[in-house]
């Protein structure tokens, strides 16, 4: 575990949207820091479409991916086909 020092209005912001979604401080902070991660390595994605793949992740580590989120691992694996830079990044989609 590192310490990081962040702005007082961050902090803030992160306690406020943590308790919103029942979430740690660390968890808040680590969840926008993994989507901003995502959305830099990955202009062209919106930010729907990261957190659905971020949700079909979760889904297929628990062996549960609803039918309405196996359409985003077909997308995935045709952009990952048509463009070969894409930086995803998680395990369940890694490339290698």
């Amino acid at each position: 575990m590192s310490s990081v020092k962040l702005s007082k209005e961050i902090i803030i912001e992160a306690k406020v949207i943590s308790k919103a979604l029942n979430r740690s401080l660390a968890g808040q902070i680590e969840h926008w820091a993994k989507i901003g991660r995502l959305a830099e390595e990955n202009p062209d994605l919106t930010y729907d479409f990261i957190k659905n793949i971020l949700i079909a992740e979760q889904e297929a580590l628990a062996g549960k991916l609803e039918p309405k989120n196996k359409h985003l691992l077909d997308e995935l694996k045709k952009a990952l086909k048509q463009k070969a830079d894409i930086k995803i990044g998680l395990g369940v989609f890694d490339k290698e």
